[in-house]
């Protein structure tokens, strides 16, 4: 039997964060409404992936909503309740709610990230249905405001941004130790 997904109906507070030195950063997604707080650990590309797609859907809808004046920093303690192993993403007319639904990672898809396989964001447009989550597996939905769903994109692009710069010429990450680009035959681009 599968859990009851936890609903943030009205967040207060929906941001991405991270800790750590760039390259060894920890990500997460948080949300709070009322007392309530719930922090998931994610990835970086997550995180990019869910931003870009909610800047995709805000646009085609149209208006662009100024970001919500809100202090988007994580708010303490970070205590994760789970992993994200899929984000999806659509959008509730009726209501004109952005929603975000996150889901948990399931041990299936350790196995196959692990392996280099699987998919890290799931994209559902706002007709489709998701598939049903996995038995046990934790499912969160946040509805967000248009303007909540934009400080969320302005926000998730600054942290992306403030990581380790990437190579161009393979779109690697590069250390502040230096960086061995494999399409560049092992020598650093830009050096002869």
């Amino acid at each position: 039997m599968t859990a009851d997904p936890v609903e943030f109906l009205s967040p207060d507070h929906f941001t991405a964060g991270a800790i750590g030195p760039p390259g060894e950063r920890v990500f997460f997604l948080q949300a709070r409404e009322g007392g309530a707080v719930l922090t998931l650990k994610c990835e970086k590309e997550q995180v990019r992936a869910l931003a870009e797609f909610l800047a995709r859907l805000l646009a085609g809808l149209g208006s662009s909503p100024a970001p919500a004046a809100a202090d988007l920093e994580l708010v303490e303690p970070l205590d994760p309740a789970w992993d994200v192993g899929a984000l999806g993403a659509g959008y509730d007319e009726a209501e004109g709610r952005v929603i975000v639904e996150a889901r948990e990672v399931t041990v299936a898809e350790e196995t196959e990230e692990e392996s280099g396989e699987g998919e890290t964001e799931q994209e559902v447009a706002p007709d489709d249905e998701p598939s049903p989550p996995a038995a046990d597996q934790a499912v969160a939905r946040f509805r967000l405001t248009r303007a909540q769903a934009a400080s969320f994109v302005a926000r998730a692009r600054a942290i992306v941004a403030a990581g380790r710069p990437l190579c161009p010429v393979c779109n690697g990450p590069i250390d502040p130790s230096g960086h061995v680009c494999a399409r560049a035959n092992g020598h650093a681009p830009g050096r002869a």
